[in-house]
């Protein structure tokens, strides 16, 4: 099932924010780092996130939430943009990411957005491949960060939501 977060959610988001990026990214950043993401500052985030209406979609199995996926207007221009999409590691492969994309998706169509955008590590085979089985198409922009002490580049997603008329 797939709802808006709500209040309740915010200490379970947060943890489980931690926990999949410390599945997800390990060995691509330093143990040090992901063994110290902290868990609090994730939950006041997400806290202070639902408090703001932000749009973050939860996805609930068997009454707990298991991955959510947070979207918006783009940072750096005029399209939506889904900021990030999470599933804990022990629902990987049970489709919640995909229901969390389709609703995102949805989502920003609804509130005007024709096109949309996304960032993902260019290392992350695995989300790269998920993304563009939903036809994510890889767009030019590149960008560099740093996370962790570790150097990364990113690339950008993009997909036609709906025909600008």
């Amino acid at each position: 099932m797939i709802r808006a977060a709500a209040a309740k959610d915010a200490d379970s988001l947060g943890q489980l924010h931690v926990e999949t990026w410390q599945a997800a990214y390990r060995g691509e950043f330093p143990d040090e780092y992901l063994d110290g993401l902290d868990v609090g500052g994730r939950i006041d985030w997400f806290r202070r996130a639902i408090e703001e209406e932000r749009e973050i979609l939860v996805a609930e199995a068997d009454g707990w939430a298991v991955g959510f996926a947070s979207f918006g207007r783009s940072r750096s221009n005029e399209w939506g943009e889904i900021y990030a999409v999470y599933v804990h590691p022990d629902h990987w492969g049970e489709g919640h990411g995909f229901q969390l994309m389709a609703a995102a998706e949805t989502r920003l169509s609804e509130i005007g957005f024709d096109q949309a955008l996304l960032w993902v590590l260019d290392s992350n085979t695995q989300a790269r491949s998920f993304y563009e089985r939903q036809d994510w198409t890889l767009g030019r922009p590149v960008k560099l960060d740093e996370i962790g002490g570790v150097q990364v580049t990113e690339v950008r997603y993009e997909k036609q939501l709906r025909d600008a008329t």
